[in-house]
C-alpha cells in the first residue's frame, strides 16, 4: 500500500494511507491548503513523498 507525506523547506508531514487525508493535514506544516472547492493547492517548494508501506512484523 502506498502512503503519502507533504515535505516544505523546513517542516515534514507524517505518513498518510490516503492522499486525501495527506492533503487535509497539509496545513498543518504550511504545505497547502484545500480551496473553498476540496481542491488542493499546494505551495511553492512543497514536495509529495511516497513509500511503500512498510510491512508490520
Amino acid at each position: 500500500m502506498t502512503q503519502y507525506r507533504f515535505v516544505t523547506e523546513k517542516r515534514q508531514g507524517k505518513w498518510y494511507d490516503r492522499l486525501s487525508q495527506a492533503q487535509a493535514y497539509a496545513e498543518r506544516i504550511g504545505a497547502g491548503f484545500l480551496d473553498a472547492k476540496g481542491r488542493f493547492v499546494a505551495y511553492r517548494g512543497t514536495i509529495l513523498e511516497k513509500r511503500e508501506k512498510p510491512l508490520s512484523a
